[in-house]
């Protein structure tokens, strides 16, 4: 039977020996035991003694996420969170790194293989630079960041992305590390009231994971995957044509898409609005505007907006800032998103903010005897920590071109 909290084997990946896989399940629990068992534990230390500390100090209490910070940073309970979270980020990736050493030969020799299987073009520009945003710092700890070193090694860093992704979402992003990409187009096929796509680009789509499942829900669309980072994008077409898919991967930037006015039927991403700047996000919403086709979609799946939460829990997710070389992750969520899409020339009837329901959760709920409207209901909640937190609902921001 599938173990929905475990990575499926698939030809791109190394096998682990068994002292490897242990080391990578130890990291992937390590991340829960925080999410379950230390995490919580920061509500009643900021209600019982840092908001009242810094209520004395200050002459009133926190205002908002900022002040909220100002006044656990200096607790030891904060402290050994931080501390212990920011640990768990870096192990994941070297239990990674061991695995790929060994066996990156032979890593190779089948990514040449696996992409001549995919019959989808593999598009590298020549001179394309990868944007500063991506390339000045190694986003979310991970050694050599997403886009590396130009020439640099495609395959490994690849892999480290696959399987280092999975251990940091603690296996919610499903076996197929595609829960983000299949939980969209479930709610396209039951919410967008038969809208079926022709031609689907996926932005910011780094090894393609969220991306296969759109070839295999919309069997008869041409797709696209596009990303800034060569070595994700020639990993990703290996990837894609090692588990029997055929689509397109181009190196391209969301804020400049090479393609024509009017191409595509559906604009997707699934966590690339967080890891771009506040100049980038206007000029990403008007290109998806311009390529999108008269009728076509626009979904953005990503952590909700900062003004629907409040201001502890704020303080909790923009700890990713501070702490997982996550720059953008704050600014953008007090980016007026909604705006954004009117003024990239969406209209304001057709913007919104909802909630696709995570597709591991219902799979898992299913095994257990919930119906599907059961398991949607049990998926509608708010994420109370990490990019991945453990719930049932990605948040998605939703427009139409007319």
């Amino acid at each position: 039977m599938l173990n929905t909290f475990q990575q499926a084997q698939h030809d791109m990946l190394p096998v682990a020996t068994p002292d490897e896989a242990s080391r990578q399940e130890f990291t992937k629990s390590l991340k829960q035991f925080i999410q379950s068992s230390i995490l919580p534990g920061l509500g009643p230390v900021y209600r019982a003694r840092a908001a009242k500390k810094f209520e004395v100090e200050t002459g009133r209490a926190p205002a908002d996420r900022h002040d909220i910070r100002k006044a656990m940073v200096p607790d030891p309970y904060f402290q050994h969170y931080a501390a212990v979270n920011r640990i768990s980020q870096e192990l994941l990736w070297d239990s990674v790194i061991d695995s790929i050493d060994a066996q990156l030969p032979e890593l190779k020799t089948k990514a040449e293989a696996n992409s001549a299987k995919n019959a989808g073009k593999l598009v590298i520009p020549e001179d394309f630079k990868v944007p500063r945003y991506v390339s000045a710092l190694d986003i979310h700890c991970m050694p050599g960041g997403y886009a590396g070193r130009p020439g640099g090694d495609s395959v490994g860093l690849g892999v480290l992305y696959d399987r280092g992704v999975f251990l940091y979402a603690m296996g919610y992003t499903g076996p197929d590390n595609d829960d983000m990409g299949r939980s969209v187009c479930n709610y396209v096929k039951r919410r967008l009231d038969g809208f079926s796509p022709k031609r689907i680009l996926d932005l910011g789509c780094t090894v393609g994971h969220s991306t296969l499942p759109y070839k295999e829900l919309f069997p008869d669309a041409e797709v696209w995957a596009m990303d800034v980072a060569e070595a994700q994008v020639r990993y990703g077409h290996a990837r894609a044509g090692a588990m029997g898919y055929d689509v397109n991967f181009v190196q391209g930037n969301a804020e400049a898409i090479d393609f024509p006015d009017d191409h595509f039927d559906l604009v997707v991403s699934h966590i690339l609005l967080h890891e771009t700047s506040g100049k980038a996000m206007p000029k990403i919403f008007k290109e998806c505007h311009r390529v999108l086709t008269k009728g076509g979609f626009m979904i953005h799946a990503d952590l909700p907006p900062f003004d629907l939460m409040d201001p502890f829990t704020q303080f909790i997710l923009d700890n990713e800032t501070y702490y997982n070389n996550e720059p953008f992750w704050g600014a953008m969520r007090e980016m007026d998103q909604i705006q954004l899409a009117k003024d990239a020339g969406f209209p304001a009837e057709t913007i919104r903010f909802d909630t696709a329901p995570m597709a591991v959760m219902e799979f898992a709920q299913a095994a257990d005897g919930y119906s599907q409207e059961a398991a949607e209901a049990v998926n509608d909640r708010e994420f109370t920590a990490g990019e991945f937190a453990p719930g049932g609902g990605w948040e998605v921001l939703i427009a139409q071109k007319l």
